[in-house]
């Protein structure tokens, strides 16, 4: 028989994979894998596990938020082996798992796993660390990991809109040159980031609408600092309407970007606090991980867990 080697975040959204722990085992006992499982204890458990133990088995399985996966891919990175990584998602974003087709039903997602094909994906580097989808500082980036648990699990999505509103009276410009291709741009910004997602924050267009995960480049997004009310009310206007060539903003795809500013800039990797950096040099690692992911043409059923939120917890 194949090894699995399956790391779960208990804690993560309400407990839910609680409910289907059992269900999403056999699923895989009975794909043809031998399963060995592990609930992450601690932050960081997740990334060690799998960094020490994945060259064991033919395929690892994580479920969590972000940063379960963050960890997970993490590890593969870190190792430099080549091993299938699943991703069973037990958050309300699951930005990633979208932009793959992952359910977010859990069982289902299992099956899918079992079902499915492997697709790669590229991944980023931050200074000398790594993340899966998106790196951003500025406005709001600090909601994901600053919002309350017992919020979250209160209100579900519109918990991290709650803490969001507060922080639009605050918003502060980073005055950051921005390095790329041979072109330097210099400006004040309110909020970056550079992405490898059809969907930021649930929110689809975001990155434009061509979107490729293996494709070797991100899409990089910066809003410029509103220089009055008026102008604030037209750049939130733009933003909803996903207007992103407006004078407003900064996009562009690149394989590597540089990022320099005077003061400290505080970076969200994943949803996760990355660290207050004056320097930061993003790259695409091309193709860098093997992700199972539904067949195309796939039919997803509805999750069942709607309401559930995602743990930036390990």
């Amino acid at each position: 028989m194949k090894k699995l080697l399956f790391v779960f975040n208990p804690r993560s959204g309400k407990g839910q994979i609680r409910q289907h722990l059992m269900t999403i085992v056999d699923t895989f006992v009975k794909g043809g894998y031998e399963v060995t499982v592990h609930p992450t204890q601690a932050q960081l458990d997740a990334y060690e596990k799998i960094s020490s133990r994945c060259e064991d088995f033919d395929a690892v399985v994580c479920s969590g938020g972000d940063g379960t996966l963050n960890e997970a891919i993490k590890a593969l990175m870190v190792s430099g082996k080549r091993v299938p990584l699943g991703y069973i998602p037990s958050g309300t974003m699951n930005d990633f798992a979208s932009s793959l087709g992952i359910p977010k039903d859990m069982p289902e997602a299992a099956a899918r796993i079992v079902e499915g094909q492997l697709v790669t994906v590229d991944v980023g580097s931050f200074n000398d660390e790594y993340f899966t989808y998106i790196a951003a500082f500025g406005a709001f980036t600090d909601v994901s990991y600053e919002t309350p648990q017992q919020m979250k699990n209160m209100f579900g999505s519109l918990a991290y809109i709650m803490e969001g509103m507060k922080r639009l009276n605050t918003a502060k410009s980073y005055r950051v040159t921005v390095t790329h291709d041979g072109e330097t741009i210099e400006d004040d910004f309110i909020f970056g980031m550079a992405s490898n997602s059809t969907s930021v924050g649930g929110f689809k267009g975001l990155s434009g609408t061509e979107v490729l995960l293996d494709d070797g480049v991100f899409e990089v997004l910066m809003i410029r600092m509103p220089k009055s009310l008026a102008e604030f009310q037209l750049t939130i206007n733009s933003f909803l309407k996903r207007e992103l060539d407006s004078k407003y903003f900064v996009s562009f795809k690149a394989k590597q970007v540089e990022f320099h500013s005077d003061g400290d800039l505080p970076w969200t990797l994943d949803g996760e606090f990355g660290g207050n950096c004056r320097n930061v040099t993003i790259k695409n690692n091309y193709r860098a991980v093997d992700i199972f992911a539904p067949k195309p043409g796939t039919v997803i059923a509805a999750s069942a867990d709607e309401d559930t939120v995602e743990d930036t917890e390990a």
